[in-house]
């Protein structure tokens, strides 16, 4: 399988940056083809031009790094996305990404307010960290925030069919050696759950 993974964070060190290396070594040992979109690495610009918000059914032009991102989410079986929730949202830069990558005539089409999935049959799995602990952000209902806005209206409502939604949480400097090696089994373990072969 085509596995496109599109991570975020501006610490190449980071525990984020860290999962999704191990992550795309997983996919590798179970046979599979990873790519990587290191959006900070790649000096992805989120910042969304107005060129770029054409009306539905006229021609533009369209970035030539975005062109090649759609192209590669389009190629992938599989999207991975690794951010860390920052004001329990994505970072800027993977927010940008959706906003011109996901554009309407690629990821969706609307019309009339009706919104019509153009990426369907495809898989995606979302790890996310954060330094509150999951029960906290479940207990205020702001888990079930995250889940509407980033698992159901970006991933679902352009068709994915969203195998997971792994939760690093509770994630505060200094990590322990033996947090983070328990962390990188979960990214391990998820991989082998949803892509080892039968």
């Amino acid at each position: 399988m085509k596995h496109l993974i599109v991570v975020a964070h501006p610490v190449e060190a980071s525990l984020t940056m860290t999962l999704a290396g191990a992550f795309a070594h997983e996919l590798q040992r179970l046979g599979h083809s990873p790519h990587t979109l290191d959006l900070y690495r790649m000096r992805f610009d989120p910042v969304l031009p107005a060129g770029e918000l054409a009306p539905a059914g006229t021609e533009h032009a369209i970035d030539a790094v975005v062109l090649k991102a759609q192209q590669h989410v389009f190629a992938a079986d599989v999207l991975t996305v690794i951010y860390p929730l920052w004001w329990l949202s994505m970072p800027a830069i993977l927010k940008g990404f959706v906003d011109r990558v996901f554009a309407r005539g690629f990821a969706y089409a609307s019309d009339h307010g009706s919104v019509r999935p153009l990426l369907a049959g495809r898989k995606a799995v979302l790890i996310t960290l954060s330094g509150a602990p999951l029960p906290v952000l479940m207990q205020s209902g702001n888990w079930k925030s995250v889940q509407d806005l980033q698992d159901t209206h970006i991933f679902r409502a352009a068709g994915f069919d969203l195998l997971e939604h792994l939760h690093i949480d509770s994630v505060a400097a200094p990590l322990g050696e033996a947090l983070v090696l328990k962390h990188l089994e979960r990214v391990r373990a998820c991989a082998r759950q949803h892509f080892t072969a039968a």
